[in-house]
């Protein structure tokens, strides 16, 4: 049975993060643990919280793993707080790639083309370092722009530059790479790059009005589930985890508080 790791923050209020990809997980079949980054709250969408950086355990907790011999079949990684922290999940994920581990990165930073609160250009830059151990990177298109150093145009991107932008993700040292929220020649987009077969993929979509948080969590559990759990090629996957979420959506439009993201639990059978 192949195993897990979840390497994000742990919201107290929220379904965000762990809590987000547990269930899906679970419910698909494959066994996740937990490293938290950090102990936050609330989304950080509601303008406060509280946060506790968790550097310190992390710095404890890898010797011990290592010594007890814990492997992982893949790790995901999301939300980093400090270049330490970034430094150790980095050597980590390289340590397990060895031993034939899957690393997928989701590098959290922001949205709608701005960052998100709380987010700053040092954490553009930790990002960048977590997308070169990627073997599939997952950033939206907020995020992508950001790697890359390119602009965010609000319009939408042509094929083309929806390609150089994909390259310019693997170019850091991602091995494949997807990028979701993006228009592309007018179509809400996602876009994939897909090493195992040196394709492009773009997959369209139907936006439901309203922003749920915690989506891109969801889209990472069900696209990690369907590659290690069911042997999916990516562009499939991907398609899999877009249709799982839109569905999701669709399930929580009586949902009046957006910040605190999907109630997954009442939503598994969709899986």
């Amino acid at each position: 049975m192949k195993q897990v790791l979840l390497i994000n923050d742990i919201a107290g209020y929220g379904k965000v993060g762990m809590a987000a990809m547990l269930p899906v997980l679970s419910y698909m079949g494959l066994p996740a643990f937990c490293m938290p980054t950090a102990l936050v709250s609330n989304t950080l969408n509601y303008g406060e919280y509280a946060q506790m950086d968790t550097t310190d355990y992390m710095r404890q907790t890898f010797p011990i793993w290592q010594h007890l011999g814990f492997h992982f079949d893949a790790i995901c990684t999301g939300l980093m707080f400090s270049r330490e922290q970034a430094g150790l999940v980095e050597a980590y994920c390289r340590e397990q790639a060895t031993l034939g581990c899957t690393v997928f990165v989701d590098p959290v930073m922001g949205d709608g083309g701005s960052l998100y609160n709380g987010i700053d250009q040092r954490q553009v830059e930790l990002m960048r370092r977590m997308v070169s151990v990627a073997h599939v990177a997952k950033p939206n298109y907020t995020e992508a722009c950001y790697l890359a150093g390119v602009p965010f145009q609000r319009k939408g991107i042509s094929r083309d530059e929806a390609r150089r932008l994909l390259d310019s993700i693997v170019l850091i040292g991602a091995r494949s790479a997807i990028i979701t929220s993006c228009v592309v020649e007018g179509r809400n987009t996602v876009c994939g790059y897909d090493a195992d077969s040196g394709d492009y993929f773009f997959h369209d979509y139907e936006e439901i009005p309203g922003q749920f948080h915690g989506t891109g969590d969801i889209f990472s559990a069900v696209l990690i589930g369907a590659v290690m759990g069911n042997g999916q090629p990516l562009p499939e996957a991907t398609r899999r985890a877009m249709d799982v979420v839109s569905r999701m959506i669709d399930r929580n439009r009586d949902v009046t508080d957006f910040n605190c993201g999907i109630y997954i639990e009442r939503c598994l059978d969709l899986l």
